[in-house]
């Protein structure tokens, strides 16, 4: 197995972050310090990360949060804020799979699988995630919708197409498949019409449904395959 997915399999981080942790120097295997993520190992060897030795894969576990507004979507926060491990107590060692604002609310998934964390993130598999957003500004007319459908032209470049519909004055339902830093907030101001609440309310199959704020669950075995299977095949 390379050495960044058994450090993602063994919840060090996302595939991308342990690949990012291996490069900055941080992991060694039989003493030596090791660079190169595609480095293969069996798992028998002493391979420790800060110098502390791995115990090898842990049972790989998926939970739903419904994240409430004012709690930030990382494992720890240098500000002391609480953050969406401190949600799921006693779950073992979790990291959250993308982010929410803080100042947004609604579903969001912690991992111990780095493997899945990649899937549901990375743009070419295109996962889609959906939102309901109350926004501001003008009623909302067909030119905006049309617009937030066909691509909006960010500092970052266009929109790739969304779905969305019109729930009533004020409230639409978006899904994009795209993962940009506020991407929904930024495409809502584009069009005029800031948003003032935020809330996730599907990633793929999965969706929030009665889920109360600041609750979770885990997810079983066919909740995740389902997640698997809504990515992008080519």
């Amino acid at each position: 197995m390379r050495l960044g997915k058994y450090l993602a399999h063994a919840g060090i981080a996302s595939r991308r972050g342990s690949e990012d942790v291996i490069r900055d120097g941080r992991v060694s295997v039989n003493g030596e310090i090791v660079l190169d993520p595609a480095r293969g190992v069996s798992g028998e060897e002493d391979i420790r990360v800060d110098g502390s030795k791995l115990k090898g894969a842990e049972s790989r576990v998926v939970y739903v949060l419904n994240k409430p507004v004012g709690i930030v979507s990382t494992a720890s926060d240098p500000q002391g804020r609480r953050t969406v491990v401190d949600l799921v107590p006693d779950t073992g060692r979790l990291y959250p799979v993308g982010r929410l604002d803080s100042d947004s609310s609604g579903l969001l998934l912690l991992t111990n699988d780095g493997e899945l964390a990649n899937i549901l993130t990375h743009p070419r598999y295109g996962v889609p995630k959906t939102y309901r957003a109350k926004v501001g500004g003008p009623a909302l007319g067909a030119n905006a919708l049309r617009t937030l459908s066909e691509g909006v032209e960010l500092n970052d470049g266009i929109t790739l197409p969304a779905h969305v519909s019109k729930l009533g004055a004020g409230l639409i339902e978006i899904q994009i498949r795209e993962g940009r830093n506020h991407q929904v907030r930024r495409m809502c101001e584009a069009v005029g019409h800031p948003v003032l609440q935020l809330e996730r309310i599907a990633i793929g199959p999965l969706q929030l449904g009665r889920l109360k704020s600041g609750g979770h669950r885990r997810l079983h075995a066919g909740e995740v395959q389902e997640l698997r299977d809504s990515a992008r095949q080519d």
